[in-house]
């Protein structure tokens, strides 16, 4: 039986999950508890949220709504609202086998999808599913129903002709722009690539943070496929459609503690691609012992894993393996890494080379493997859509269709107003880098939630350089800012000159 209390707005916002708060003798009454589930209606709206009590805050008779639920529906005065206790969602128990080492099922996964992406599980219930994927690896059948049930439980957008294509990074690599080069070379060649991508978890920029300083990154399906229909290709986030739309919700939990899972990351990646019907995809995968997959044994462990869970999907796929110790362009953080892709696409004088050439390899694998070039020759292919100006002019087709403006010079993009370089203590060369230091770092100053702050590179692996050199440079929106970043390398190091 529902119960009827009149709702109350609070000034108050978790940015967490929905949270109600009753007045504890009233919840009493109700037999409702702090961490219950209640659903919410009035009008033609509802929202389900976790119940939390009050003895002074809302008085008997009201509910009080938190900001994160009524700044998205408006609510009239003086409207009243019927409430209805909710049981102990299913899910919970498909997460307590999991975490007790049992298999589950797709509809267990499923299930557990809808709750998160429905709000029905609470912040610390998700965690606790994400922290279950340490404990006990999925098994291959389980890492399939994973995908199938996120991608199925949002949308799935279709798009004109037989082939989409996709590349994708698992990240973990300082820098790494690669993606917003790839995409306009393939799209300028007549080939349909909607790369919807995430937010940075354990990095300084993710490609929609790297993107959104050219352009607005946030669309819903409609659009996406507006923009793609006229252009061949977008970058846009990921989380602003209802693409698997329970992976976003696990990336908030995850953010904190850099919690990312191989099994996890996997289906996050596949999920997105099942949800955009990608049917030909590349991965790049950097192997080192400072990336996110440490070496060629647990690289060729997961390859198993993507190349099972594609074909389960009907995707031709080729993971790219690439043994590396140094970061991929000179910027680390959105606003430098933005600039660095823009001096590639214009192929300006001083464009990363890194950059350029990864990109380029993994443009060319794409090529081959959709069959738009011949063995040997993607490469080639790629290079002459960089070179004669079409990837540019198919990039400056994808700002303007997203909201941006095509025009932008690499000099016209802002960094952090305060500075600071770092010079060689001692002559010598480069031996080593450390590309989890230079993270660490390009987090303390504020990336990537601050676009403009990050570290740029002046030097990298191999160079000699000479005492007094210019090795980095930090930016930051405040001294404050500096100041942190300045005292962690005073602990840690970028770069490692001499043997």
């Amino acid at each position: 039986m529902p119960y009827y209390l009149k709702l109350k707005k609070l000034d108050i916002k978790t940015g967490q999950s929905n949270i109600a708060l009753l007045n504890v003798e009233e919840a009493m009454r109700y037999g409702i508890k702090a961490g219950d589930k209640i659903k919410i209606s009035w009008q033609d709206k509802s929202v389900i949220a976790e119940a939390n009590t009050s003895t002074k805050t809302v008085k008997p008779g009201w509910i009080g709504l938190y900001r994160d639920i009524w700044e998205k529906t408006k609510i009239p005065p003086n409207t009243i609202g019927e409430v209805h206790f909710l049981q102990r969602a299913k899910s919970v128990q498909a997460i307590k086998k999991r975490l007790l080492g049992k298999k589950l099922k797709y509809e267990d996964f499923y299930q557990i999808f809808s709750d998160i992406s429905n709000g029905i599980l609470t912040r610390t219930e998700t965690t606790y599913f994400v922290a279950s994927g340490f404990m006990h690896e999925y098994t291959n059948q389980e890492l399939y129903y994973m995908v199938k049930a996120m991608a199925e439980t949002g949308e799935v957008l279709k798009f004109p002709g037989t082939k989409v294509v996709d590349k994708h990074s698992v990240g973990g690599l300082a820098g790494n722009r690669t993606t917003m080069v790839v995409i306009p070379i393939i799209a300028s060649l007549g080939l349909t690539i909607p790369k919807t991508s995430s937010r940075a978890i354990t990095s300084p920029a993710g490609t929609s943070d790297t993107m959104e300083v050219l352009a607005p990154v946030a669309f819903n399906a409609d659009e996406i496929k507006k923009i793609v229909k006229k252009t061949g290709g977008c970058l846009v986030w990921g989380g602003g459609v209802n693409l698997a739309p329970a992976d976003d919700k696990i990336l908030k939990v995850s953010y904190p503690l850099s919690l990312e899972p191989y099994d996890k990351m996997l289906v996050s990646i596949m999920a997105k691609k099942v949800a955009t019907s990608v049917t030909h995809l590349v991965i790049d995968m950097p192997v080192g012992p400072t990336t996110k997959i440490p070496n060629m044994k647990t690289a060729k462990a997961l390859e198993k894993k993507f190349k099972y869970i594609a074909k389960k999907f009907g995707i031709k796929i080729k993971v790219i393996m690439i043994q590396t110790e140094d970061p991929v362009g000179m910027g680390v953080g959105p606003s430098l890494e933005a600039r660095d892709v823009l001096r590639v696409l214009q192929q300006k004088d001083n464009y990363p080379a890194d950059l350029a050439n990864k990109a380029i390899h993994l443009a060319g694998e794409l090529l081959e493997l959709v069959g738009k070039a011949k063995k040997g020759q993607g490469s080639k292919m790629a290079w002459q859509a960089l070179e004669s100006g079409a990837a540019w002019k198919k990039m400056q087709e994808i700002i303007k269709a997203q909201g941006g403006q095509p025009d932008i010079d690499p000099n016209d993009i802002v960094l952090a107003a305060h500075k600071k370089y770092y010079t060689a203590k001692k002559s010598g060369r480069i031996s080593y880098t450390y590309n989890k230091n230079i993270n660490t770092v390009a987090r303390i100053l504020g990336a990537p939630a601050d676009k403009l702050a990050g570290i740029y590179l002046n030097k990298e692996y191999d160079d000699h350089v000479k005492k007094g050199e210019r090795l980095f440079t930090l930016y930051a929106r405040t001294k404050e800012r500096l100041k942190l970043a300045d005292k962690a390398l005073d602990k840690v190091d970028i770069f490692k000159v001499g043997k």
